[in-house]
Parts: C-alpha cells; structure tokens; sequence
C-alpha cells in the first residue's frame, strides 16, 4: 500500500484516539520557538476541550525519535480557550508555548466572535484561516487530530 492509501486510515486512526484521548492542537506563525521536529503533528480546538496531556505524552513519545513539531489551531468556540478574560486555561496553555508548542487563532473566528488581538493571550499568534492552515498541514509529513469534547 504506497503513502496515498495509507493516508486515511492514518487519519483514522489519530482522529479516533484524538476523540478517546480527548487532543487538541492549533497552528501558527509568531514568536513561539519550535523545535523542527522529525515528525510533525497540527491539533484542531473548534470547541474548549483539555489535550495537555495529550501534547505532553506526544512530545515525550517522539523526543527519542528526532523530536515532533507541534501546532495548535483553535477556531470557532475553541478560540474561547486564548481568550484573556474567558481563560480558565492560560496556565496550561503557557506551559505548552514554553514547550514549542504552537498555538494559533484563526483570524475569521475572532472577527465572528468580535475578538481583537488584544484580547488573546500575549504568547499566542494568528493565522487567517484556520481551516486554510489545516488543509496545507495535512500535506505530506504532518498528521492532524481533531478533538472533540
């Protein structure tokens, strides 16, 4: 089976345990520092769920495997969770950042929901279409997982 076919049931796979692991992760460019990982994982947040657990087992599980480049695209609801005022997560989310974690707003969210940049936590970035950046990570090297709540 060449790396076509594989791909959905590859896709499969990491959405099932996204849903059973409850996994969240977001994209983006800014200032965050990521390591250039042999592997390379996108997490999709369109609602506030927790995945920190999630991120952290998958930093360890690759560390000894050329490391993995993580990003996490928040949209819809889910922008909630980089909202200063409505962020009962920042603690987490800063721990996730300082790890390399990327984490991203997507751009036509905020302005459906009428957020400003100034209303997102100051370690976030933004990128202008959240569902855009997670069709170019779905390329070749990145594998995606959508969290559900």
């Amino acid at each position: 089976m060449n790396e076509r076919e594989m791909r959905p049931a590859r896709r499969s796979f990491l959405a099932a345990g996204a849903v059973l692991g409850g996994t969240v992760v977001a994209t983006g460019a800014g200032a965050q520092t990521t390591p250039a990982g042999k592997h390379k994982v996108v997490f999709h947040v369109a609602a506030p769920v927790g995945f920190f657990n999630n991120v952290n087992n998958i930093i360890e599980a690759f560390a000894a495997d050329g490391g993995i480049q993580v990003m996490v695209v928040f949209n819809g609801q889910g922008l909630n969770m980089l909202v200063k005022a409505k962020s009962e997560y920042e603690t987490q989310l800063r721990a996730a950042a300082d790890k390399g974690v990327k984490l991203a707003a997507c751009q036509n969210s905020m302005k459906r929901l009428k957020v400003t940049t100034e209303d997102l936590l100051a370690f976030t970035s933004r990128l202008g279409s959240g569902v855009a950046r997670l069709v170019r990570k779905q390329a070749p090297d990145w594998a995606y997982i959508k969290a559900d709540e």
